[in-house]
């Protein structure tokens, strides 16, 4: 065998084992894609001032891995999680989430909310937490959606509280699985700005 027919298969062979690990975008796109939608919205052109101390912190929340991602997880047993086909995010969980959680807050509470940054460190009232459960319990067919929030205000105890709501669905399909996420999510959050005020 030749040196260049050697060189050759040895690159037909490197192809080969790398078609195999490396997906190179064959799947088709999912038909579109999923995000939250608040119940309660700011009226364009509403304007809120206030000191930086007055003004909320929302941060952003944590999450779990299995929350890190597009996708919708679905907890198929006690210790299995597998994604819903074609039901992918336009964004994180968490960002969503954080999202619906200030414009609620904002528009039900009329607070002025500034991020970290803006508020350069002199902001007194602070919202943080972490979004345990964003998904599909597929024993049950209802989604879930649990949010442990920590309140903090300087000089005072520092507040924390799980919020939870389920909301059932009558099919494991990105649609049906979307719009009752969306519908838990406001729940949660609706509850969440009446603790923070």
């Amino acid at each position: 065998m030749t040196i260049s027919k050697l060189r050759s298969l040895i690159v037909l062979m490197a192809a080969g084992s790398l078609s195999a690990c490396v997906s190179f975008g064959a799947a088709d796109p999912p038909p579109y894609l999923l995000s939250l939608t608040p119940d309660a919205k700011d009226v364009g052109g509403a304007e809120r001032t206030g000191m930086q101390e007055q003004a909320l912190v929302v941060r952003l929340p944590t999450s779990p891995q299995k929350l890190n991602t597009l996708r919708v997880p679905v907890q198929t047993r006690t210790t299995g999680i597998a994604y819903l086909k074609e039901a992918v995010w336009v964004d994180k969980p968490a960002r969503l989430f954080h999202g619906l959680l200030t414009e609620t807050i904002a528009a039900k509470n009329n607070r002025l909310i500034l991020t970290a940054a803006q508020a350069s460190g002199k902001a007194e009232h602070y919202l943080s937490g972490e979004l345990v459960n964003f998904g599909l319990d597929g024993p049950a067919l209802e989604v879930v959606v649990t949010y442990d929030a920590v309140k903090m205000k300087s000089g005072e105890a520092v507040g924390k509280r799980r919020f939870e709501a389920r909301e059932p669905v009558f099919a494991a399909e990105a649609e049906p699985v979307g719009d009752a996420l969306n519908k838990a999510a406001n729940k949660v959050v609706d509850e969440v700005a009446d603790w923070v005020g």
